[in-house]
């Protein structure tokens, strides 16, 4: 009779146990994400200046309940939208799962960071935020909308032919400012972190307009540009600077957006997509092989049959994006020296030493597809070292 009565009274505490440690779970979990919404709502309640604050029923409602998706991605997705004085406009929906860089993960980090950043430029080269909307875990960012989207689509293969290079010469100048604007036109230095033509987008006259500042860092500006404290590598493979993977290459600054530039241009001016030297299919790595074809006379640049005027603004283009990816920080150019660069003569601008190639470059993909990561040997690394230290940084 005792042996049972103990059974029984550990029974029945195991049953009332388990909901009340269930219970428990359920309770810290909503505490911590309160405290991450409390957040965020004190971080927008002291911002000045800020655009439109939608409720999520206004979103829904301008969306026409999220019919008309433009684009998806490991933010969240895009929707038109059709706001009340009839102008139209990009909806960005930001995702609640925590492999979300801007919705849910890292406690809304990358919103705040959009909105605190994006939320008091006004420049013609930047996309403008209309307005945002946080309610709870539903957050969601309303921009100008952009009818040609973004660049991407119009350099890849099968679009090669859709811009001129007369407009691509116009777009990278177009970013170039917008670059600069951040860098120095505001009462904060802004870091992008993540330049690229998914991030670049076109209006009604292929005017381009940098989106997308998930990413971004404010720095306080100072003679030196201050430089930005960085825990992690971020940015898209390919489009980020060495110095983000190796620190004995030279500090993280503004100069990584420089390099991010650069190698947006080679991409526009080839007309190709951005070829990493570990894909299987590439036995050549395009900055070499452009810097090889520019700095012989004569030799023409462009793809495809194109007029003498046309073939110097791809050689320009050219070596203003070598400028820009020299693997040294110190000796990349800054964006108003770029701007001065694209703007001026072909014949004013010097041929830079051949950048160092990431032959021994390897990516690999996480779970959504996106790169996350970078390897080089240490054969390349010495190599990156080597270059630094023998090359004199010109003075810029």
């Amino acid at each position: 009779m005792h042996n049972s009565t103990v059974v029984l009274v550990l029974a029945f505490t195991r049953a009332i146990g388990i909901p009340l440690v269930i219970a428990f779970l359920i309770y810290k979990w909503r505490m911590r994400h309160q405290s991450a919404y409390a957040n965020i709502e004190e971080f927008l309640q002291k911002q000045t200046l800020m655009p439109i604050r939608y409720s999520y029923s206004d979103i829904k409602k301008v969306t026409e309940g999220f019919k008309d998706k433009l684009g998806e991605g490991g933010f969240g997705s895009v929707y038109k939208a059709k706001l009340r004085g009839g102008s139209f406009a990009a909806v960005k929906v930001l995702g609640t799962n925590k492999s979300s860089t801007a919705g849910g993960g890292n406690d809304g980090q990358d919103f705040m960071s959009e909105v605190a950043t994006i939320g008091r430029i006004h420049h013609a080269n930047v996309v403008r935020l209309i307005g945002y909307c946080s309610e709870g875990s539903k957050r969601a960012l309303v921009y100008e909308f952009m009818p040609n989207g973004s660049l991407d689509k119009h350099i890849l293969h099968h679009n090669q032919g859709s811009l001129s290079l007369e407009q691509l010469y116009h777009i990278s100048l177009g970013v170039a400012r917008g670059i600069e604007y951040l860098h120095s036109g505001c009462a904060m230095q802004i870091l992008h972190f993540d330049i690229k033509p998914h991030n670049i987008l076109l209006d009604q006259t292929f005017n381009p307009k940098i989106s997308d500042f998930g990413l971004a860092k404010l720095n306080h500006p100072g003679g030196d540009h201050s430089i930005a404290a960085l825990t992690a590598a971020r940015g898209t493979i390919g489009y980020m600077a060495p110095e983000m993977f190796y620190k004995n290459i030279g500090t993280v600054s503004y100069k990584a957006d420089v390099y991010s530039f650069g190698m947006l241009v080679l991409e526009m001016t080839g007309k190709r997509k951005n070829l990493n030297a570990a894909t299987e299919h590439s036995s050549v790595y395009f900055p070499s092989w452009v810097h090889n074809e520019v700095s012989m006379p004569g030799t023409p640049i462009a793809v495809g049959e194109v007029t003498e005027e046309e073939d110097n603004i791809a050689k320009k283009m050219v070596i203003v994006g070598l400028w820009c990816i020299q693997t040294n920080p110190a000796n990349r150019p800054p964006m108003n020296k770029v701007v001065e660069m694209l703007e001026g003569d072909l014949e004013s601008l010097e041929l830079p030493p051949k950048p160092v190639l990431y032959a021994a470059e390897t990516v690999t993909k996480n779970e959504e597809g996106s790169s996350s990561s970078s390897h080089m040997s240490s054969e390349f690394t010495q190599s990156i070292i080597s270059t630094v230290n023998n090359y004199e940084s010109p003075q810029w």
